[in-house]
């Protein structure tokens, strides 16, 4: 049955407006990003990953959070543990999910990019619910961006080199990409 996009909003995913984005320099959207988080790394089902991008993250809650004091970052989505569909930004937006990057010799990925979250870690296996949430989720984008294909679609790790590893070696690209 697919996913419906709306305005650039999934409305069958739950919506918590992040601050943190603004609008696009051009209205292309052409390339898919997957990524990966865990706040605290490698805890699972807590409360800060919708913190973090609605600016809200209570950095006394865990030792590792000093360092993102003052980060503005988002994603268009996030797909939890269990499947859960969580929509922070609308795709006809520009969030803050890549950083400095490149894509196909053009930087700036987050100003024609979508970003997918995925709860967990490079290293630990994501679940079936994700893999079935996130196959869904990339269909219903194809379909509304027509610029997106499987070929633009790509990791955090392959845009920003060096400087990101997500999804990690445990994101199995093969299975993903076949489903599509």
């Amino acid at each position: 049955m697919g996913l419906t996009l709306l305005d650039g909003w999934v409305t069958q995913a739950r919506h918590c407006l992040s601050p943190h984005f603004n609008q696009r320099p051009f209205k292309e959207v052409s390339l898919l990003v997957i990524h990966n988080i865990s706040l605290p790394a490698g805890c699972f089902g807590l409360p800060y990953i919708e913190q973090l991008f609605l600016g809200k993250l209570d950095i006394e809650a865990d030792n590792s959070f000093k360092e993102l004091q003052g980060l503005e970052v988002s994603a268009h989505f996030l797909i939890r543990r269990d499947g859960e569909l969580v929509q922070y930004v609308s795709c006809d937006d520009r969030a803050w999910h890549a950083g400095v990057s490149q894509y196909d010799n053009r930087q700036a990925c987050n100003d024609f990019s979508i970003g997918i979250e995925l709860e967990g870690t490079d290293d630990l296996p994501y679940s079936e619910a994700q893999y079935l949430r996130l196959v869904e989720l990339t269909k219903s984008l194809m379909l509304s961006y027509p610029l997106i294909t499987p070929a633009r679609i790509t990791g955090h790790s392959d845009i920003a080199p060096g400087r990101k590893t997500d999804p990690g070696s445990s994101f199995d690209w093969q299975r993903y990409k076949a489903a599509l």
